[in-house]
């Protein structure tokens, strides 16, 4: 190994390093917190948690150039692979370290796992609807979709990712495999209403909860070779679909929540509200379901503390409505889904932790208890 590689991985290795990393990330959660009052949860946790760098305005006036915390972690999960089990002493005195820094690793890994690959969303249904997808509460689509001759649908989706940059007169052109013709998109808002069904889009506040916020874009389809331009403004909570005739058919197209689909179809047949005496505030509320999957049917309860873990994805009891309801009016139950492949990680990980400190006490025990004996007369 080089002098220089030598003197990298000490710095990498070292106990400073260590030390500055957890200051760091210290001042990120202070920041990131006070953050959250005037930018919400959602948009500070992305800004200060899940950045490579970003600028804090200190006092709300002074650029505070600082690493993420995504960042950071990175850095530690590389400290502790250096530091923890390269260079530390090896021995069974050093068991219990050794399987507590392995415990930490996996802890940190399970989080760029849930980071990069988790996906979080909501169903809501009335008793006796039944839905094989779920929505995001936050991130939309451009779906466009064309009716086959035998009931099924083709359907081609762009992330709203890949086209929110386009304020202003930026535009952007995409192309799928199977639609004859090319979708330019421009004029992006994030949060915006319509007065009228094609009417001129009008730009609101960004809305303090993510969730609130109702996007719109202006697109336009030609296909290749063809004079004809086909223009329309979509906006979020459009009630209608847009449809466009090209190549012989019909293709509709809708600014939609993003939306997953499920393994199984989920229905509801039961939803349960109890509500405190005098009050408005629920006691109880759990939904009965079903899960159908084919020709097999099985029933479950999801309720608060109680979810429904199926497939790779968690159901939780999230909410119900509408709020005003009459006594006999009909409710639905709303539904948070999850799906994170590394769901169960920190529980691993923090048995894997309190196990190696466990040993390490008992290892250290067993040494004081030894020297005592040693040392009675």
């Amino acid at each position: 190994m080089s002098g220089f590689a030598k003197a990298l991985f000490r710095f990498f290795a070292s106990t400073g390093l260590s030390v500055a990393l957890l200051l760091l990330l210290m001042l990120l959660t202070f920041l990131g917190t006070l953050a959250q009052v005037d930018r919400g949860l959602y948009a500070a946790q992305r800004e200060y948690f899940g950045s490579l760098f970003l600028v804090h305005r200190l006092f709300g006036v002074f650029p505070l150039p600082l690493p993420g915390a995504y960042l950071l972690l990175a850095l530690v999960f590389v400290n502790v692979v250096c530091g923890g089990i390269v260079r530390v002493r090896k021995g069974w005195k050093q068991a219990g370290v050794l399987i507590a820094h392995v415990g930490i690793l996996l802890l940190l890994a399970g989080g760029f796992v849930t980071f990069k690959f988790s996906v979080e969303g909501h169903v809501t249904l009335y008793e006796g609807e039944a839905a094989n997808t779920f929505q995001s509460s936050r991130a939309w689509e451009l779906a466009i979709v064309r009716a086959n001759a035998d009931g099924s649908a083709t359907e081609h989706v762009v992330p709203e990712k890949d086209f929110r940059d386009l304020g202003g007169a930026k535009t952007r052109t995409f192309f799928a495999q199977g639609v004859p013709f090319e979708i330019t998109a421009s004029g992006y808002v994030q949060n915006a209403r319509q007065s009228a069904e094609g009417a001129p889009l009008e730009t609101l506040p960004a809305a303090h909860q993510p969730a609130e916020n109702v996007p719109g874009v202006c697109v336009s389809v030609s296909a290749p070779g063809a004079e004809t331009v086909h223009q329309a403004v979509l906006w979020g909570m459009s009630p209608t679909l847009w449809t466009v005739p090209l190549d012989g058919g019909e293709w509709t197209m809708q600014l939609r929540r993003r939306t997953w689909p499920l393994p199984f179809t989920l229905r509801l047949d039961t939803f349960t509200r109890e509500l405190h005496p005098g009050t408005q505030i629920p006691k109880v509320f759990m939904s009965e379901v079903t899960q159908i999957d084919g020709d097999s049917e099985q029933a479950f309860r999801i309720a608060m503390n109680e979810p429904l873990r199926r497939g790779g994805y968690a159901f939780y009891q999230a909410s119900w409505g509408p709020p005003d309801a009459g006594p006999n009016d009909p409710l639905f139950s709303s539904l948070a889904v999850a799906r994170n492949p590394a769901d169960q990680v920190p529980l691993y990980a923090s048995t894997v932790i309190c196990f190696g400190l466990l040993v390490q006490f008992l290892l250290k025990l067993a040494a004081y208890l030894k020297a005592e004996s040693r040392a009675r007369p």
